[in-house]
């Protein structure tokens, strides 16, 4: 199969058992065709599953790992009892060892972060990972990162985050020179923590570094798509997350609990119903399931621990476009052009 995508799935990962790996699997492979996946877990689970699955099982391998990092794991005990012998750990090595082109999983987030920082190691001119969202806004998707990798963080920590945003953006979007917002409480240049304020005026020096960096924005930009890439540190960037997602929830409970109010909003709904189904589809957050590890020698993209097939096989699609358009190319790329541009300021901050 020339120019098959292969990828690496964590299938004992999250809340609800590989059967919904495995179903998410099979609907990636009807809708993209050129992809195959190496499922990583107990044999004795895994081979009668997949006899379950026909289409699956041609291009399908499973690597036995007899450990199952469990979701309330702390990231230290993980490493010490999963190294070497995890679903988790078996589908981080096989992209290390080139096996596969990414890895997917919807295990425990920290124990993730851990194993593959520890595994695939961070990229060379990047201190730490970071974790980006797909945000669909008004305008059309946009990068949110960090969200949830590292809490607080300095200037440089924001710089790195931008040029690994762009570079997604590039990726996804074919945007040659993606906008870049930094998320602060005003747009006024004097509003803000120092560190945002510095990591401003580090991006400011770097012109035609890959990206266009437009300045601050606030919250309400984020859904507004008023930039391509929205960068914060992980602690905002986690709240703003999950306040999208619960807001979204929220919104859609009261669209529903309003439309079977009586008999008139019933016969509403049914002529609304074309428009109701396109906006239930918009607000489905399993449409945007996945989030990208950025600026590991690796990609890594983590899907929600209690999702569905349907959501498992967005973040299988997104891991499927991430090894189809080379991001860990992109990304190293990005890293060069920033650094020919003004001045070496992450050079003087390494020193």
């Amino acid at each position: 199969m020339s120019g098959t995508i292969r990828l690496s799935v964590d299938a004992m990962g999250g809340d609800n058992g590989p059967r919904i790996v495995l179903r998410g699997a099979e609907m990636a492979l009807k809708e993209r065709g050129n992809v195959a996946f190496v499922f990583h877990g107990p044999l004795e689970v895994l081979e009668p599953l997949l006899a379950e699955f026909p289409a699956l099982k041609p291009v399908a391998t499973i690597k036995h790992a007899e450990t199952v990092i469990a979701m309330d794991d702390k990231p230290s005990q993980a490493l010490r009892k999963g190294r070497n012998k995890s679903s988790m750990w078996s589908a981080l090595q096989s992209v290390k060892d080139g096996e596969a082109d990414a890895a997917v999983s919807c295990g425990n987030t920290g124990a993730l972060m851990a194993m593959a920082t520890f595994c695939l190691r961070p990229m060379q001119g990047f201190e730490r990972p970071a974790i980006a969202a797909i945000w669909p806004t008004l305008r059309t998707d946009i990068v949110v990162l960090d969200v949830g990798a590292t809490v607080g963080g300095d200037a440089r920590q924001l710089v790195d985050f931008s040029i690994l945003g762009a570079a997604l953006a590039r990726a996804l979007f074919d945007e040659e020179t993606p906008s870049i917002g930094l998320l602060n409480v005003g747009v006024e240049e004097v509003k803000g923590l120092e560190t945002v304020k510095e990591a401003a005026r580090i991006l400011s020096a770097h012109k035609n570094a890959g990206f266009i960096y437009q300045g601050f924005v606030e919250g309400d930009d984020i859904g507004k798509g008023t930039v391509d890439v929205v960068v914060t540190e992980g602690f905002a960037g986690n709240i703003a997350l999950k306040t999208a997602e619960g807001t979204a929830r929220q919104v859609g409970t009261y669209l529903r609990n309003a439309l079977k109010a009586n008999f008139l909003s019933r016969v509403g709904a049914l002529l609304s119903m074309q428009a109701l189904t396109a906006l239930s589809r918009k607000m489905d957050p399993r449409t945007v399931n996945g989030g990208v590890f950025l600026g590991l020698n690796g990609i890594v993209i983590k899907s929600h621990g209690g999702t569905d097939e349907v959501g498992f096989n967005s973040a299988l699609g997104l891991a499927y476009e991430m090894g189809r358009s080379r991001l860990i190319d992109k990304i190293g790329t990005g890293l060069s052009l920033f650094r020919q541009t003004g001045e070496d300021t992450l050079e003087q901050k390494e020193a």
